[in-house]
């Protein structure tokens, strides 16, 4: 069986811990950097209320109503099951470099247990002359250039080439951190085309990080939901602390500044539209299937609405207050530096192993703050790989119910082992080039594709009103405002979605990483990365179209609409007083209710079945059915308050009668 939470906090603090991961940290200030500062916010903003939380809350209320995985939910529409297959392949791709980034952290907090941090100077074997660890402010100011040796040099005082040579080594010039990242934990490669050698530090690390992940989940949500308590929570009181601290480095309000004032300019531009969208995708994980997975654990009451607003608003508010941080530090590093806050470079993941290291690095004590920091990222990034990972065991146990029980920990065990397996190509010297493909294609257009398709047809196919129908009888309301979620599913996020999706394809220039370009093949493989998980949805149409039998339209149609078994998953939860759309929806019983008369079918068999054949049987009279459906949680029936007596030869059925057996119907139950 279906395990379920112990309380709503868990479900809670479950969704925000999956929500609010590494991207809130690394991703969004570095798509903030990039577009333009406070910019950005405004795109980000209407991306949320207009596509992030209407495709969130349908996830989250779709799992909670059918109590189904992200392939056992498109019984709402069986011809586009494939979405859910997609889904499955992004939480693979996902989930297989979400926890590469783990192992980094594993290496710096190793790495920390020393007195003097090995990021904190450039006196190792691994720095190079663009090296620089001091402050060479004063000197820039006053137009000179400050050498390794922390000597102040000055035009006039040398020749032209030593100073074309001086100044050319302080525009390239690193910080410890980013060598250490890049040159001994990476010992990055020259490009994609030279893989290298499988870093087995790295490796080893990666296996620490999967067997956390393993022992997190081989109980499933018994064991996982009483760890989100830490991985939700903890992160925050880091926050804080990096932020008083953040705040006391010269530079701070520089890179406040730059964060808060925007760029209007940036606004005309549609990559910064684009980046805003994929990032609301990204941060929400709309579209990998875990939303889903969570709110299928709940009680059928359990308010969804409520939680998805709050999850939503507050993974984002938690991106704009990790942005505090992270500007404050790029700040205090373009101070250290001399240059301008724009012009200090720093890309995708390496922001938070660079940045935050470096800040880290001039605190008192500061291993005891290396390893609190890391620590803080280990627990944003399991909370968001638990529920990846657990997105799909749970699609390969709903696909096959018998390995549930004690079976479930051989099927976790099968898929943890796969993953890291499939990870160590990003372990070597060119896995950084194939862990940023890999991010590139694996969330971000396929996703947007998920979203907008798996929106179009709850909207178009099954009915946004029988949708919001269903919504109101698990809630006991409809979403406020109706207009809004009504309009926002039909027509605004899938159309924003399209037009976003057309200008980027258009925009499109390749992959880079830094300075490196990536080849023609090695984006055709990301394109391949794209369409692996989006492909899913035609082939899956297809094998069920030629499953069925009769004409090719009279199959799509049948196809299109709900399965029989598409409802809550509690038979308590299919006898409800309401309108009569449901009727042909859930499994269970037709009714006509007529005073204190009631004729029930049940539809349990697809066979038709003629009155007049039934002879030779010994029908009795039904005893009276309960006037109403009541919802009664102490009773142990789950099926029909009635009686069955009829004595049919050799064949077992069930009849349903009214008061005088008249209509009366036989139903096989086979």
């Amino acid at each position: 069986a279906r395990g379920e939470w112990d309380n709503p906090i868990e479900f809670l603090l479950s969704c925000l811990s999956f929500a609010v991961g590494l991207g809130n940290i690394w991703r969004f200030p570095y798509l903030c950097y990039r577009n333009g500062g406070g910019a950005f916010l405004i795109p980000y903003v209407i991306s949320l209320i207009f596509m992030g939380i209407p495709v969130f809350l349908y996830e989250m209320g779709a799992g909670q109503f059918s109590s189904e995985g992200p392939i056992g939910i498109w019984k709402i529409c069986p011809l586009f099951q494939g979405i859910g297959y997609a889904m499955c392949c992004l939480s693979l791709y996902i989930g297989t470099y979400y926890n590469i980034i783990l192992s980094w952290a594993f290496f710096y907090i190793f790495s920390s247990f020393t007195t003097n941090l090995p990021w904190a100077s450039c006196g190792n074997w691994w720095n190079t002359e663009a090296c620089r660890r001091f402050d060479s402010k004063n000197c820039t100011s006053h137009g000179g250039v400050m050498t390794n040796e922390e000597d102040c040099v000055f035009a006039r005082d040398v020749t032209v080439d030593v100073w074309r040579n001086l100044t050319e080594t302080a525009k390239n010039a690193k910080m410890p951190s980013d060598e250490f990242f890049h040159f001994f934990m990476l010992d990055i490669s020259k490009g994609i085309h030279d893989i290298g050698n499988i870093r087995w530090e790295l490796a080893g690390c990666l296996l620490i990080a999967w067997i956390i992940v393993y022992c997190a989940l081989w109980k499933g949500i018994k064991s996982f939901g009483k760890l989100v308590y830490f991985t939700a929570l903890f992160p925050y009181v880091i926050l804080v602390i990096l932020l008083i601290r953040a705040a006391t480095l010269p530079g701070y309000m520089d890179g406040i500044n730059f964060y808060l004032t925007p760029k209007w300019e940036k606004l005309l531009e549609i990559n910064v539209w684009a980046d805003a969208c994929i990032q609301i995708f990204f941060s929400l994980g709309v579209t990998w299937g875990g939303m889903i997975t969570l709110a299928s654990y709940n009680k059928f009451k359990n308010n969804v609405f409520r939680d998805a607003v709050m999850v939503a608003c507050g993974n984002c508010c938690t991106s704009f207050f990790a942005g505090f941080v992270i500007f404050g530090i790029i700040g205090f590093m373009a101070h250290e530096l001399g240059v301008k806050v724009e012009d200090v470079a720093a890309q995708g993941a390496g922001l938070a192993f660079i940045a935050y290291p470096e800040a880290v690095s001039r605190m008192p004590i500061s291993p005891l703050w290396s390893i609190l920091f890391f620590l803080m990222l280990l627990s944003l990034g399991f909370g968001t790989q638990f529920s990846t990972t657990e997105t799909v065991i749970t699609i390969i146990l709903d696909r096959f119910p018998q390995w549930r029980g004690k079976n479930r920990r051989w099927c976790a065990l099968a898929v943890c082992g796969c993953m890291y397996l499939a990870g160590l190509c990003m372990i070597t010297e060119g896995g950084m080039y194939i862990l940023q493909l890999v991010d590139n294609h694996s969330a971000t257009y396929s996703a947007l594709i998920l979203g907008c398709t798996e929106i179009s047809v709850m909207a178009w196919i099954y009915g946004v009103d029988q949708f919001l129908e269903d919504l109101k009888f698990m809630l006991g309301f409809y979403p406020y405002p109706r207009i809004y979620w009504k309009w926002a599913w039909k027509v605004i996020s899938p159309t924003i979605v399209v037009l976003i999706l057309v200008c980027t394809w258009k925009d499109y220039s390749g992959n880079t990483y830094g300075d490196y370009e990536y080849p023609s093949w090695a984006n055709l493989a990301g394109w391949f990365i794209t369409f692996s998980s989006v492909v899913c949805i035609p082939i899956v149409a297809i094998y069920k179209i030629c499953r069925e039998e009769g004409p090719i339209l009279d199959r799509i149609k049948k196809l299109a609409q709900p399965s029989p078994d598409w409802g809550p998953a509690s038979p308590n939860h299919r006898r409800f007083e309401g309108a009569k759309n449901y009727d042909a929806k859930f499994t269970g019983l037709k009714r006509d209710v007529e005073g204190s008369n009631m004729t029930l079918i049940t539809n349990a068999s697809q066979s038709t079945i003629i009155i007049g054949d039934i002879k030779d049987h010994t029908i009795s009279q039904l005893e009276p059915l309960k006037e109403a459906y009541e919802d009664n949680p102490s009773s142990e029936d789950e099926g029909l308050n009635m009686k069955v007596m009829i004595e049919y030869e050799n064949k077992d059925t069930t009849v349903t009668s009214s008061d005088e057996t008249k209509n009366t119907v036989p139903t096989s139950k086979k």
